[in-house]
């Protein structure tokens, strides 16, 4: 298992994953990141921040069925684990608590 530290986009990709739920899956995930944060993401992109969450033990994920629609193929559904929701938790804790140190400042 790789280190802790939650980026900002793997941080969006898991919130969107949660979001989703039981129907999280590549391309729902990515039109969830969409509609959400109005940011336009690759598959590529997607994919790299979901294989290195799952390194990091913060998604694990199941195969679903085998569809004609997908050629045969069966969509990777994901879940954000125990340790994903903990540095989750961890990284709103810090963002609140520089929120709390600057409150009277302006931010730039």
């Amino acid at each position: 298992m790789k280190g802790s530290y939650l980026g900002e986009f793997q941080e969006i990709v898991m919130l969107s994953i949660l979001a989703l739920g039981a129907e999280a899956y590549g391309m729902k995930i990515q039109k969830e990141i969409a509609e959400k944060s109005g940011r336009s993401i690759s598959r590529g992109a997607l994919h790299s921040a979901l294989s290195r969450l799952e390194d990091k033990g913060f998604l694990s994920s199941r195969l679903g069925e085998a569809t004609k629609v997908r050629g045969g193929k069966s969509k990777k559904y994901y879940e954000v684990t125990q340790r994903g929701r903990t540095a989750l938790e961890e990284a709103e804790t810090i963002r609140q608590t520089f929120h709390k140190a600057i409150l009277g400042f302006k931010l730039l």
